[in-house]
Protein backbone atom coordinates (compact mmCIF):
# COMPACT_ATOMS: atom_id res chain seq x y z
CA UNK A 1 0.00 0.00 0.00
CA UNK A 2 0.64 3.65 -0.67
CA UNK A 3 0.98 4.33 3.26
CA UNK A 4 2.01 0.83 4.64
CA UNK A 5 5.57 2.26 5.49
CA UNK A 6 3.90 5.20 7.01
CA UNK A 7 1.23 3.78 9.36
CA UNK A 8 1.88 5.43 12.50
CA UNK A 9 0.29 9.43 12.29
CA UNK A 10 1.87 11.04 14.65
CA UNK A 11 -1.69 11.92 16.35
CA UNK A 12 -2.02 8.23 17.47
CA UNK A 13 1.95 7.12 17.90
CA UNK A 14 1.65 7.23 21.44
CA UNK A 15 -1.33 5.38 21.59
CA UNK A 16 0.84 2.48 19.49
CA UNK A 17 3.59 2.62 21.87
CA UNK A 18 1.64 2.69 24.62
CA UNK A 19 -0.36 -0.35 23.86
CA UNK A 20 2.63 -2.15 22.88
CA UNK A 21 4.86 -1.36 26.11
CA UNK A 22 1.44 -2.63 28.35
CA UNK A 23 1.22 -5.64 26.29
CA UNK A 24 4.41 -6.83 27.25
CA UNK A 25 4.01 -6.48 30.33
CA UNK A 26 0.34 -7.45 30.88
CA UNK A 27 -1.56 -9.19 28.14
CA UNK A 28 -4.57 -7.75 26.82
CA UNK A 29 -6.99 -10.56 29.19
CA UNK A 30 -11.10 -10.18 27.74
CA UNK A 31 -13.58 -10.09 30.95
CA UNK A 32 -14.83 -13.20 29.29
CA UNK A 33 -13.47 -16.37 29.82
CA UNK A 34 -12.98 -19.68 27.58
CA UNK A 35 -14.97 -21.50 30.39
CA UNK A 36 -17.67 -19.30 29.92
CA UNK A 37 -18.03 -18.23 26.27
CA UNK A 38 -19.36 -21.77 24.00
CA UNK A 39 -17.69 -21.43 20.45
CA UNK A 40 -20.20 -22.04 17.50
CA UNK A 41 -17.98 -22.26 14.86
CA UNK A 42 -16.14 -25.40 13.56
CA UNK A 43 -11.93 -26.38 14.57
CA UNK A 44 -9.94 -24.11 12.35
CA UNK A 45 -6.96 -26.48 11.79
CA UNK A 46 -3.99 -24.18 11.90
CA UNK A 47 -1.72 -27.29 10.30
CA UNK A 48 -4.10 -27.14 6.62
CA UNK A 49 -3.39 -23.11 7.03
CA UNK A 50 -0.15 -23.51 7.31
CA UNK A 51 0.31 -25.97 4.20
CA UNK A 52 -1.76 -23.31 2.14
CA UNK A 53 0.41 -20.83 3.09
CA UNK A 54 3.07 -23.53 2.14
CA UNK A 55 1.95 -24.04 -1.21
CA UNK A 56 1.55 -20.90 -2.21
CA UNK A 57 5.43 -20.35 -1.29
CA UNK A 58 6.49 -23.04 -3.29
CA UNK A 59 5.65 -21.60 -6.61
CA UNK A 60 8.09 -18.81 -5.92
CA UNK A 61 7.32 -14.89 -5.91
CA UNK A 62 3.60 -14.53 -7.30
CA UNK A 63 4.43 -11.63 -9.65
CA UNK A 64 1.79 -10.61 -12.11
CA UNK A 65 2.83 -11.75 -15.81
CA UNK A 66 4.88 -14.33 -13.92
CA UNK A 67 5.01 -18.39 -14.39
CA UNK A 68 4.54 -18.35 -11.08
CA UNK A 69 1.48 -15.87 -10.38
CA UNK A 70 -0.14 -18.00 -13.41
CA UNK A 71 0.43 -21.13 -11.42
CA UNK A 72 -0.28 -20.31 -8.18
CA UNK A 73 -3.98 -18.50 -9.33
CA UNK A 74 -4.68 -21.69 -11.15
CA UNK A 75 -3.79 -23.50 -7.74
CA UNK A 76 -6.27 -21.06 -5.78
CA UNK A 77 -8.93 -21.29 -8.27
CA UNK A 78 -8.66 -25.62 -8.28
CA UNK A 79 -8.93 -25.06 -4.31
CA UNK A 80 -11.74 -23.49 -3.93
CA UNK A 81 -13.90 -25.67 -6.32
CA UNK A 82 -12.75 -28.48 -4.82
CA UNK A 83 -13.92 -27.04 -1.11
CA UNK A 84 -17.67 -26.35 -2.94
CA UNK A 85 -17.49 -23.00 -4.25
CA UNK A 86 -18.85 -21.25 -6.98
CA UNK A 87 -15.63 -19.61 -8.45
CA UNK A 88 -15.58 -16.79 -10.79
CA UNK A 89 -12.35 -15.10 -12.15
CA UNK A 90 -11.79 -10.96 -13.35
CA UNK A 91 -9.45 -11.06 -15.70
CA UNK A 92 -8.78 -7.48 -16.75
CA UNK A 93 -5.38 -5.51 -17.76
CA UNK A 94 -4.13 -2.63 -15.36
CA UNK A 95 -1.33 -0.32 -15.87
CA UNK A 96 1.42 0.01 -13.27
CA UNK A 97 2.67 3.15 -11.84
CA UNK A 98 5.58 2.61 -13.91
CA UNK A 99 3.45 1.60 -17.37
CA UNK A 100 3.83 -1.64 -16.74
CA UNK A 101 0.69 -3.99 -17.86
CA UNK A 102 -0.20 -5.97 -16.09
CA UNK A 103 -2.64 -9.11 -16.49
CA UNK A 104 -4.39 -8.86 -13.53
CA UNK A 105 -6.80 -11.85 -12.13
CA UNK A 106 -9.35 -11.46 -9.49
CA UNK A 107 -10.76 -14.62 -8.25
CA UNK A 108 -13.87 -15.29 -6.24
CA UNK A 109 -14.80 -17.69 -4.46
CA UNK A 110 -19.04 -18.22 -3.45
CA UNK A 111 -20.95 -19.95 -0.94
CA UNK A 112 -24.46 -20.25 -0.66
CA UNK A 113 -24.32 -18.06 -3.62
CA UNK A 114 -28.32 -17.98 -3.73
CA UNK A 115 -28.75 -16.26 -0.05
CA UNK A 116 -29.68 -12.89 -0.49
CA UNK A 117 -27.51 -12.09 3.09
CA UNK A 118 -24.03 -12.56 2.45
CA UNK A 119 -20.56 -11.70 4.12
CA UNK A 120 -17.40 -10.52 2.63
CA UNK A 121 -13.55 -12.31 3.09
CA UNK A 122 -10.62 -11.33 1.25
CA UNK A 123 -7.09 -10.89 0.90
CA UNK A 124 -4.38 -10.14 -1.86
CA UNK A 125 -2.67 -13.10 -3.36
CA UNK A 126 -0.24 -11.38 -5.38
CA UNK A 127 3.88 -10.85 -4.21
CA UNK A 128 5.63 -7.45 -4.56
CA UNK A 129 8.35 -7.16 -7.46
CA UNK A 130 10.39 -5.36 -5.54
CA UNK A 131 12.30 -5.79 -2.22
CA UNK A 132 12.79 -2.15 -1.75
CA UNK A 133 12.77 -2.27 2.30
CA UNK A 134 15.83 -4.58 2.05
CA UNK A 135 18.52 -3.46 4.56
CA UNK A 136 20.67 -4.24 1.26
CA UNK A 137 20.22 -2.09 -1.29
CA UNK A 138 21.69 -4.22 -4.06
CA UNK A 139 18.46 -6.52 -3.16
CA UNK A 140 16.10 -3.83 -3.79
CA UNK A 141 15.16 -5.00 -7.41
CA UNK A 142 14.79 -8.59 -6.31
CA UNK A 143 11.06 -9.84 -5.74
CA UNK A 144 9.64 -10.49 -2.46
CA UNK A 145 8.53 -14.19 -1.65
CA UNK A 146 5.35 -12.72 0.40
CA UNK A 147 4.68 -15.41 3.02
CA UNK A 148 3.49 -13.50 5.52
CA UNK A 149 2.61 -10.68 3.19
CA UNK A 150 0.06 -11.73 1.02
CA UNK A 151 0.32 -15.98 1.56
CA UNK A 152 -0.66 -15.98 4.99
CA UNK A 153 -4.00 -14.08 4.61
CA UNK A 154 -5.15 -16.06 1.58
CA UNK A 155 -4.02 -19.42 3.35
CA UNK A 156 -6.10 -18.74 6.15
CA UNK A 157 -9.04 -17.83 3.88
CA UNK A 158 -8.30 -21.29 2.36
CA UNK A 159 -8.75 -22.90 5.33
CA UNK A 160 -12.13 -21.14 5.82
CA UNK A 161 -13.53 -21.85 2.71
CA UNK A 162 -12.51 -25.73 2.68
CA UNK A 163 -14.70 -25.92 6.38
CA UNK A 164 -17.40 -24.41 4.29
CA UNK A 165 -17.71 -26.70 2.31
CA UNK A 166 -18.02 -29.20 4.90
CA UNK A 167 -20.49 -27.42 7.22
CA UNK A 168 -22.64 -24.33 5.79
CA UNK A 169 -23.12 -21.28 7.73
CA UNK A 170 -26.41 -19.12 7.86
CA UNK A 171 -25.46 -16.76 5.64
CA UNK A 172 -23.65 -17.25 2.33
CA UNK A 173 -19.68 -16.01 1.96
CA UNK A 174 -17.75 -14.62 -0.79
CA UNK A 175 -14.29 -15.06 -0.42
CA UNK A 176 -11.90 -13.00 -3.08
CA UNK A 177 -8.67 -13.38 -4.08
CA UNK A 178 -7.34 -9.64 -4.86
CA UNK A 179 -4.65 -9.30 -7.44
CA UNK A 180 -1.87 -6.70 -8.12
CA UNK A 181 -2.18 -5.17 -4.37
CA UNK A 182 1.45 -4.87 -4.26
CA UNK A 183 2.65 -3.56 -7.43
CA UNK A 184 2.83 -0.18 -6.27
CA UNK A 185 5.76 2.43 -6.73
CA UNK A 186 9.08 1.10 -5.47
CA UNK A 187 10.91 3.53 -2.89
CA UNK A 188 13.56 4.01 -5.93
CA UNK A 189 11.41 5.39 -8.50
CA UNK A 190 11.41 8.08 -10.26
CA UNK A 191 9.18 10.70 -11.71
CA UNK A 192 6.12 8.59 -10.41
CA UNK A 193 2.46 10.31 -12.31
CA UNK A 194 -0.11 11.25 -9.79
CA UNK A 195 -2.52 7.98 -9.07
CA UNK A 196 -3.55 5.19 -6.30
CA UNK A 197 -0.91 2.94 -7.57
CA UNK A 198 -1.39 0.56 -4.97
CA UNK A 199 -4.41 -2.36 -4.63
CA UNK A 200 -4.95 -2.16 -8.33
CA UNK A 201 -6.97 -5.34 -8.02
CA UNK A 202 -9.27 -4.00 -5.55
CA UNK A 203 -9.96 -0.81 -7.33
CA UNK A 204 -11.32 -2.71 -10.01
CA UNK A 205 -13.10 -4.71 -8.87
CA UNK A 206 -14.95 -2.10 -6.16
CA UNK A 207 -15.82 -0.11 -9.68
CA UNK A 208 -16.73 -3.91 -11.23
CA UNK A 209 -18.07 -6.13 -8.80
CA UNK A 210 -18.71 -9.36 -9.63
CA UNK A 211 -22.10 -9.28 -9.45
CA UNK A 212 -24.03 -5.96 -10.08
CA UNK A 213 -25.09 -3.80 -7.09
CA UNK A 214 -23.17 -6.46 -5.16
CA UNK A 215 -23.82 -5.77 -1.40
CA UNK A 216 -22.82 -7.69 1.77
CA UNK A 217 -23.12 -7.06 5.64
CA UNK A 218 -19.86 -6.74 6.09
CA UNK A 219 -16.19 -7.88 4.94
CA UNK A 220 -13.08 -8.37 6.53
CA UNK A 221 -9.74 -7.82 5.19
CA UNK A 222 -7.11 -10.08 5.90
CA UNK A 223 -3.23 -9.04 5.21
CA UNK A 224 0.03 -10.56 7.20
CA UNK A 225 -1.84 -12.54 9.63
CA UNK A 226 0.64 -15.05 9.95
CA UNK A 227 3.93 -13.44 12.19
CA UNK A 228 4.77 -15.10 15.73
CA UNK A 229 3.11 -13.36 18.14
CA UNK A 230 1.80 -10.77 15.93
CA UNK A 231 -0.29 -7.75 17.10
CA UNK A 232 -3.87 -6.79 15.55
CA UNK A 233 -4.37 -3.21 16.45
CA UNK A 234 -7.49 -1.12 15.31
CA UNK A 235 -7.17 -0.06 11.92
CA UNK A 236 -7.81 3.72 11.54
CA UNK A 237 -9.65 3.56 7.79
CA UNK A 238 -11.56 0.52 9.78
CA UNK A 239 -12.49 2.81 12.47
CA UNK A 240 -13.90 5.67 10.30
CA UNK A 241 -15.63 2.81 7.66
CA UNK A 242 -16.70 0.21 10.19
CA UNK A 243 -16.40 0.55 13.63
CA UNK A 244 -19.20 -2.21 14.57
CA UNK A 245 -17.19 -4.80 12.36
CA UNK A 246 -14.12 -4.16 14.47
CA UNK A 247 -15.67 -4.46 17.86
CA UNK A 248 -17.53 -7.59 16.89
CA UNK A 249 -14.30 -9.01 15.40
CA UNK A 250 -12.19 -7.97 18.55
CA UNK A 251 -14.86 -8.72 21.20
CA UNK A 252 -14.85 -12.55 19.31
CA UNK A 253 -11.34 -12.61 19.40
CA UNK A 254 -11.32 -12.06 23.56
CA UNK A 255 -13.77 -14.33 24.07
CA UNK A 256 -12.24 -17.04 22.16
CA UNK A 257 -8.97 -16.20 24.18
CA UNK A 258 -6.90 -14.47 21.56
CA UNK A 259 -6.71 -10.90 23.03
CA UNK A 260 -2.86 -10.95 22.94
CA UNK A 261 -3.13 -11.28 19.73
CA UNK A 262 -6.08 -8.84 18.90
CA UNK A 263 -4.72 -5.44 20.94
CA UNK A 264 -7.23 -3.55 21.95
CA UNK A 265 -6.10 -0.15 20.70
CA UNK A 266 -6.38 1.74 17.68
CA UNK A 267 -3.71 1.47 15.56
CA UNK A 268 -2.82 3.82 12.55
CA UNK A 269 -4.60 4.06 8.87
CA UNK A 270 -3.16 1.56 6.15
CA UNK A 271 -4.15 1.82 2.65
CA UNK A 272 -4.92 -1.39 1.82
CA UNK A 273 -7.73 -3.36 -0.44
CA UNK A 274 -10.67 -2.56 2.13
CA UNK A 275 -10.31 1.12 1.54
CA UNK A 276 -11.32 0.48 -2.01
CA UNK A 277 -13.67 -2.20 -0.79
CA UNK A 278 -15.25 0.49 1.18
CA UNK A 279 -15.20 3.78 -1.13
CA UNK A 280 -16.04 2.15 -4.72
CA UNK A 281 -18.32 -1.05 -3.44
CA UNK A 282 -19.68 0.77 -0.33
CA UNK A 283 -19.29 -2.62 1.79
CA UNK A 284 -18.28 -1.16 5.41
CA UNK A 285 -15.09 -3.15 5.64
CA UNK A 286 -12.25 -3.92 8.27
CA UNK A 287 -8.50 -4.88 7.73
CA UNK A 288 -6.61 -7.46 10.29
CA UNK A 289 -3.39 -6.27 9.52
CA UNK A 290 -0.04 -6.86 11.89
CA UNK A 291 1.49 -3.29 12.84
CA UNK A 292 4.58 -2.75 14.96
CA UNK A 293 5.57 0.14 16.69
CA UNK A 294 8.47 -1.30 17.70
CA UNK A 295 10.63 -0.98 13.65
CA UNK A 296 10.83 1.78 11.60
CA UNK A 297 7.94 1.02 8.81
CA UNK A 298 5.64 0.06 11.57
CA UNK A 299 5.50 -3.76 10.16
CA UNK A 300 8.02 -6.78 10.44
CA UNK A 301 11.42 -6.43 9.79
CA UNK A 302 11.11 -8.37 6.71
CA UNK A 303 7.99 -6.33 5.26
CA UNK A 304 9.10 -6.22 1.62
CA UNK A 305 12.56 -7.64 1.94
CA UNK A 306 14.05 -10.50 1.02
CA UNK A 307 13.48 -11.94 4.01
CA UNK A 308 9.54 -12.32 3.86
CA UNK A 309 9.90 -16.27 3.76
CA UNK A 310 7.87 -19.18 5.90
CA UNK A 311 10.07 -18.50 9.09
CA UNK A 312 7.76 -15.69 9.35
CA UNK A 313 4.52 -18.11 9.31
CA UNK A 314 3.32 -19.03 12.79
CA UNK A 315 0.42 -21.91 13.16
CA UNK A 316 -0.44 -20.12 16.62
CA UNK A 317 -1.22 -16.86 15.21
CA UNK A 318 -2.97 -18.12 12.01
CA UNK A 319 -5.04 -19.79 14.41
CA UNK A 320 -5.95 -17.39 16.28
CA UNK A 321 -6.95 -14.91 13.11
CA UNK A 322 -8.49 -18.15 11.61
CA UNK A 323 -10.90 -19.33 14.35
CA UNK A 324 -11.88 -15.77 15.05
CA UNK A 325 -13.16 -14.94 11.89
CA UNK A 326 -15.11 -18.22 11.56
CA UNK A 327 -16.45 -17.49 14.31
CA UNK A 328 -17.82 -13.88 13.22
CA UNK A 329 -19.13 -15.58 10.34
CA UNK A 330 -20.88 -18.19 12.30
CA UNK A 331 -22.44 -16.39 14.89
CA UNK A 332 -24.61 -14.38 11.31
CA UNK A 333 -27.98 -15.43 11.00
Amino acid sequence: MRTKFNIIPVTICCTMLWACGCKKSTPVVSSDTEADYTQVSPAFDADSAYHYVQQQVDFGARIPNSPAHKACGDYLVAQLKTFGATVSEQKTILTAYDGTKINARNIIGSFLPDKKERVLLFAHWDSRPFSDHDANPDKHREPVLGANDGASGVGVLLEIARQLGKLSPQIGIDIIFFDAEDYGEATFAQDIPDGDWWCLGSQYWGKNTHVAGYQARFGILLDMVGAPDATFYKEGISREYAPYVIEKVWRTAHRLGYGKYFVDANGGYITDDHLYVNKFAKVPSIDIIQQDANTRTGFGHYWHTTKDDMSNISKETLKAVGQTVMEVVYKEK
